[in-house]
């Protein structure tokens, strides 16, 4: 007879797990073992995240206040954690993982909304883009843990220029940080949220391999027109040429005039 393991009960059994892998290992793996123990014995855990779907899992998202780890002397489990590690057990399509990402970003019409009503328009759409930037904080995170290098760099470096402020919960209390630092840190450190994070090669590396294209800074024309104006100034601070060094050209040929006589080169 078929017996029905609820929830996350066939993710957490190595030898009757069937699923789908993650380099070819069990999802659950990517999260600590006392950290895995914490988040499936938590009240939102149990409360909030038993049946969720790729759907469901987005209106969880949604409500989400900060991101974090754990917390407390207990440590436990925050909310978007527990969310985290329901991605895993259900390891959506790159698709939807991606709509998490992009859901309710910047779309057409923006400039209209704008000039409307003496820009009630944008005030209302800048005030949906950070109802999502949790989630686009949680897709983030999954893509660190779940996806390859290259993927990895070419969908969270855009997310650089994204610099809206997150909530972050830590052990002790909360801090304030940006979306793109957030997004920094999963690029560069190995552990975040109470997560250990996969050794991630460098992207030098992965450009001498040639995986990669070099990234071009969206600062690249500021940076060169500071340039232009360095070398200007450069040149009008240096010292004019005394008038006994004048070269004067006549006829194709150059005069250099001095006190106390001129010579022709």
């Amino acid at each position: 007879m078929y017996s029905h393991k609820a929830d996350a009960k066939a993710l957490l059994d190595d030898r009757g797990y069937s699923g789908a892998l993650i380099r070819g290992q069990n999802p659950a793996l990517l999260i600590e073992k006392a950290v895995r123990d914490r988040i499936t014995e938590s009240y939102y855990w149990k409360e909030q995240c038993f049946g969720l779907n790729a759907a469901t899992l987005c209106d969880r998202a949604i409500e989400l206040t900060f991101v974090g780890g754990t917390y407390g002397g207990m440590g436990k489990p925050t909310p978007f954690l527990c969310l985290v590690f329901k991605l895993l057990q259900l390891v959506p399509e790159k698709d939807v993982i991606l709509e998490y990402l992009n859901f309710g970003g910047d779309g057409d019409g923006g400039e209209e909304e704008e000039e409307n009503g003496n820009g009630v328009g944008e005030h209302q759409r800048s005030a949906q883009r950070g109802e999502f930037k949790y989630l686009r904080a949680l897709a983030a995170f999954y893509i660190r843990l779940a996806w390859e290098p290259v993927e990895i760099y070419q969908t969270l470096e855009p997310l650089l220029s994204d610099y809206r402020k997150l909530k972050r919960r830590t052990r002790d209390g909360f801090t304030l940080t940006y979306m793109d630092q957030f997004v920094d840190d999963l690029l560069t450190k190995d552990r975040m949220c109470a997560t250990s994070l996969w050794k991630l090669p460098s992207r030098a590396n992965l450009e001498d391999l040639e995986m990669l294209d070099p990234r071009i800074s969206p600062l690249g024309d500021e940076i060169d027109e500071l340039d232009a104006e360095d070398v200007d100034m450069e040149k009008r601070d240096r010292p004019q040429d005394s008038e006994d060094d004048v070269r004067e050209v006549r006829n194709g040929s150059a005069v250099k005039y001095s006190g106390s006589g001129s010579e022709k080169d």
